[in-house]
């Protein structure tokens, strides 16, 4: 039986930056991305104690532009877009018609009527569908610069003082969610206090053709370089929702501990969010044993929900796990998690599991 050909793995501006400095580079969304370079705990624990950088390029960017900009993000997110001012950022979602999420975003307001949005990478082709789709009736431009701009993510308790004697800003005065035009190792480039670990950080948008060079330069002072095996285990930890296991086009974002992302106001797919979800997003602590996506969740030797992300917490020292459950037994103190066919004990906790 004759195979069909796959589409081949995209790579982002940084491949050979990542294959010098050793990484195991997987398939991760279409894109040939490092999972880890040193190791996953190293990484894990340079960030936690330090600071270390991530490619995230893969992720989509559109620019989103005309009189009515704003109106347009308005009708096709949840979160209030208004509250937005020039140089800031915003955390948002793109709700769907029919209950789920097309994806959740970040929107940067650049200018009165100017945004760039970034969106998850496997996401992409279908997040530039859907806002296309909606276009009609408003006096909006919509332009795709993935291909522009790389993007990396230098996160860490340490990442503000390690990148400020290279940048031509005070960082300091730069609060979380600050987006601001700044000169980094001599690179024009635009800076975000925003980040997907739990700790402080910025996340640097750069010139495709100029990301190498900066990303030797963010090694060679000392931030350590981290692939996507840290970056799960950093984001589960602080208890981050990550598409396609805790937010999908068919699963209740309300479920979810973000409720706050849901303002009163008319938007895509209102009717349907406004329902009850059936379902809540929890924690749980196992004692040895890790659990992985899709690992049954019992109570009482019934299933009432499943594993939508598990691992061994490196900053906590035991396995940790989200679970989507039946909202009817959400607050229950203690579950069952099956594993191979035998069931381990697992104890409820409040999300996030970290807090730096």
């Amino acid at each position: 039986m004759n195979q069909l050909p796959t589409e081949p793995l995209k790579r982002t501006p940084l491949h050979a930056a990542h294959l010098r400095a050793g990484a195991r580079m997987v398939p991760f969304g279409g894109w040939d991305m490092p999972v880890q370079y040193a190791g996953v705990k190293a990484e894990h624990d340079a960030v936690r104690t330090r600071a270390g950088v991530f490619d995230v390029s893969h992720m989509g960017e559109f620019r989103v532009t005309g009189v009515d900009a704003l109106r347009f993000l308005q009708h096709v997110t949840t979160n209030d877009v208004s509250k937005l001012r020039p140089g800031r950022a915003q955390y948002n979602w793109l709700p769907g018609v029919s209950g789920g999420l097309v994806d959740d975003i970040y929107i940067y307001q650049h200018a009165d009527g100017e945004y760039l949005l970034v969106v998850n990478a496997s996401n992409t082709a279908k997040d530039w569908a859907h806002l296309q789709e909606h276009t009609a009736g408003f006096d909006v431009s919509l332009a795709d610069e993935s291909e522009r701009w790389a993007l990396l993510a230098v996160q860490g308790p340490q990442a503000e003082a390690m990148l400020q004697p290279h940048a031509d800003t005070d960082l300091g005065a730069k609060k979380k969610n600050a987006f601001f035009a700044a000169t980094l190792f001599g690179f024009d480039v635009f800076l975000a206090r925003t980040g997907y670990t739990g700790e402080d950080g910025f996340e640097v948008f750069v010139d495709a053709s100029e990301a190498e060079v900066l990303w030797d330069k963010l090694l060679a002072v000392g931030i350590t370089p981290a692939g996507l095996g840290a970056r799960d285990t950093l984001r589960l930890e602080a208890g981050f929702p990550l598409y396609g296991h805790e937010f999908s086009d068919t699963i209740h974002p309300l479920s979810s501990t973000y409720t706050w992302v849901v303002k009163d106001k008319a938007h895509v797919g209102r009717e349907h969010i406004a329902l009850e979800p059936k379902h809540r997003l929890i924690g749980l602590k196992l004692d040895r044993v890790p659990v992985r996506e899709g690992y049954p969740v019992k109570l009482g030797g019934q299933v009432v929900g499943h594993v939508t992300s598990g691992t061994s917490s490196p900053t906590l020292g035991h396995p940790i796990a989200m679970a989507l459950v039946d909202s009817a037994h959400a607050d229950a103190p203690a579950f069952e998690v099956e594993v191979r066919g035998k069931d381990h004990p697992a104890t409820r906790l409040d999300l996030p599991f970290y807090r730096r």
